[in-house]
């Protein structure tokens, strides 16, 4: 399963500008395909957008549907926030 980057008191995913495999733009959840890899890079992700509060985000296992799930909710719309409830649903604010 895909990690992606949970903020550790509100929830949300990271969502940020990203490239799809066809080469277009589309705002999305952030995710990484190995563990590894997810750790190795998230920290510098982060600073690269401009976060410095790295201990308020943590990597999270989540089910790729959840996050094809999340995309369509977020409708390539920048300024919606997608969270991860209590229940393990995505919801768009």
């Amino acid at each position: 399963m895909p990690y992606v980057l949970r903020h550790k008191d509100t929830s949300e995913l990271f969502t940020c500008k990203l490239i799809n495999v066809y080469d277009f733009e589309y705002h999305g959840v952030k995710m990484w395909n190995n563990q590894g890899i997810a750790e190795a890079e998230y920290a510098s992700f982060l600073l690269e957008k401009g976060l410095d509060e790295l201990w308020n985000w943590e990597l999270l296992e989540l089910a790729e549907n959840l996050i094809k799930l999340g995309n369509v909710k977020l409708n390539n719309n920048a300024t919606k926030r997608l969270f991860l409830t209590l229940e393990g649903k995505v919801e768009t604010r």
